[in-house]
């Protein structure tokens, strides 16, 4: 069964950055991922897709807050998907999640357990 941890959140000034990291386990994850998204929840607010990678392939998808400010990347050897935050603003605060969409899927059906970005003013 496929899992997956996440790890990079704390505490940070504006204008700063963090790096997350999401790694994956289970025997299937490599044969039988479509994609890795990555996602947050800020207090009192749904939770959006903030960026996406296909697992085999290079496409990826950014939400409009973070084109230009974020990064997703993966290592293949690793079973690891990054996520590189730049530039971060308060309004980044949130939980952040990783997701795993499952080869037969049309939704993300693998979640972490999330790491807490706060960015202070």
């Amino acid at each position: 069964q496929v899992q997956v941890v996440e790890s990079g959140g704390g505490m940070v000034q504006a204008g700063g950055s963090l790096r997350l990291s999401c790694v994956a386990s289970g025997r299937h994850f490599e044969t039988h991922t479509v994609a890795v998204g990555w996602f947050r929840q800020a207090r009192g607010k749904e939770r959006e897709i903030v960026a996406s990678v296909r697992w085999n392939g290079r496409s990826t998808y950014y939400s409009d807050s973070a084109k230009g400010r974020f990064a997703i990347s993966r290592d293949s050897a690793k079973k690891t998907v990054y996520l590189q935050m730049n530039s971060l603003e308060p309004e980044d605060t949130a939980i952040y999640y990783c997701a795993v969409q499952a080869l037969g899927r049309t939704e993300y059906n693998v979640w972490g357990q999330g790491t807490e970005v706060t960015v202070t003013s």
